[in-house]
């Protein structure tokens, strides 16, 4: 994998522990000259992964919409920076520049993002591999959602199987860069990402 899209909040949350697994992510990143893609954004817990990269001599690129240049402080001397004109762009364009997707704790986004890019898997719209940061337990009750939903027969075991977790960033970067994303697609005719 040359690129990973992070999906993560825009604040630190409330453990120190998310913290450190984006500093940590970040520098695994580097060092394994893996490019970042991220939100753009300099505050939060994309702030400290976005910043730790460049720390260590990584490179990032983020994506930001407009209206959330001033709100999120675009980090706009670090990064490459693509300013796009809505969410929607914006998630395509991550999508675009990634050879796979990481979710580290966030909120409403975080969830919104990782949810659609399984989605895209799920249909086949692309065969790039998903995880999970699980850090302190953060995606526990997610994971039982989705076991719950393979258990009530909403959910394929194969489609369940494109969400890779880890509690650690070592141990989640070496999972993706091990899966293998069968093109398997919920309904036929669709073409990939």
């Amino acid at each position: 994998m040359k690129s990973v899209a992070v999906f993560c909040g825009s604040s630190v949350g409330g453990s120190a522990a998310y913290l450190e697994a984006a500093k940590l992510l970040g520098r695994l990143l580097a060092e394994k000259r893996i490019t970042l893609v991220y939100g753009g954004g300099n505050i939060g817990l994309m702030g400290a992964l976005a910043n730790s990269v460049c720390d260590h001599g990584g490179r990032v690129i983020g994506v930001i919409p407009t209206f959330l240049m001033t709100k999120e402080v675009g980090l706009v001397e670090r990064a490459e920076l693509i300013v796009v004109q809505s969410m929607h762009e914006r998630k395509a364009k991550m999508a675009e520049l990634a050879e796979g997707f990481v979710a580290m704790p966030g909120g409403l986004g975080t969830l919104e993002e990782v949810a659609e890019i399984l989605t895209w898997g799920q249909l086949g719209l692309h065969r790039k591999p998903v995880g999970l940061l699980n850090v302190g337990g953060f995606y526990d009750h997610l994971l039982a959602f989705f076991d719950h939903a393979v258990a009530e027969k909403l959910l394929k075991p194969k489609h369940r199987a494109l969400v890779n977790e880890a509690s650690t960033p070592g141990e989640l970067l070496e999972k993706l860069a091990a899966a293998h994303v069968p093109y398997e697609p919920k309904v036929g005719g669709l073409n990939q990402m």
